[in-house]
């Protein structure tokens, strides 16, 4: 049995009765693209999978054909020069978001097909404590690629996953990761075929529920430690320099390249 805790709406919660909370992203139109709506929502459901005393495990997904691929560049793009206020909103959301995902006492599982990119879809994997993908799926950060900076805590979390010099490549060259790619760097957990997606996750995801819930909680508290820290620390220092990129020509240049699919001209301005 399934009960609906959110049903409708740009982020859906429902719990299966071996308290399997499902959260899923559901803007597959823009490929569950963040504008401001979906993060108020996101964090929303979060409170309230953490609310609820039945919610043993929380498994994050996307409707359509892509888990994320991070903001919604149309929707940045028709911003104007409004876009740094914009983004001052989006990115303080996105926070709290991360940060709520990451003090979860309950273990989280992405689940990833598609595409997992910018701060919503990469941020949300290095956020997550376990990550399955499809063999198909792939994985980058894309902010230098729009003239902007990484954001969700990337730029710790994704160091603690697969390390510095490895982090600096992903990061600063925006490489895209196959499957393979970002298991064998760290970044996730396991990869299945992509028909198995669905079973394989929910296998570990009873399994996890079977086990003892204060020895989890206690264990993702500690090894979160250290990590969370340095989150709470740079996430005000991402946010600022997000909107402070924003209002670049070189931001305004790197949207309008990706809406129209051709390479843009940076000019450092």
């Amino acid at each position: 049995m399934t009960t609906h805790l959110i049903d409708s709406g740009p982020v859906l919660l429902d719990l299966d009765n071996d308290g399997v909370a499902r959260l899923r992203l559901n803007r597959p139109e823009a490929s569950n693209g963040m504008d401001v709506g979906l993060l108020i929502a996101l964090h929303a459901a979060v409170l309230r999978a953490h609310a609820e005393p039945g919610v043993r495990v929380v498994v994050i997904s996307g409707e359509g054909r892509n888990f994320c691929t991070g903001g919604d560049v149309k929707t940045f793009e028709s911003k104007g020069a409004d876009l740094p206020e914009y983004l001052r909103e989006a990115t303080a959301w996105l926070q709290i978001a991360t940060s709520a995902i990451i003090a979860l006492k309950v273990p989280v599982i992405a689940q990833v097909h598609g595409y997992a990119a910018g701060g919503g879809g990469f941020g949300l994997v290095c956020a997550s404590d376990l990550v399955v993908a499809a063999e198909s799926s792939r994985f980058f950060s894309g902010a230098v690629r729009v003239g902007m900076a990484p954001d969700a805590g990337v730029t710790v979390t994704l160091t603690h996953l697969v390390g510095l010099r490895r982090a600096m490549s992903i990061l600063l060259t925006n490489e895209i990761l196959t499957a393979a790619d970002a298991l064998a760097a760290g970044l996730i957990t396991t990869i299945t075929a992509d028909g198995d997606l669905d079973s394989t996750v929910s296998q570990m995801a009873s399994s996890l529920a079977r086990s003892a819930p204060l020895a989890l909680a206690a264990t993702k508290r500690l090894v979160w430690a250290g990590v969370g820290s340095g989150v709470a620390g740079q996430l005000p220092e991402e946010a600022r320099t997000v909107s402070e990129l924003s209002g670049t020509a070189d931001s305004l240049e790197g949207l309008a390249a990706v809406l129209s699919r051709r390479t843009p001209e940076f000019t450092g301005r």
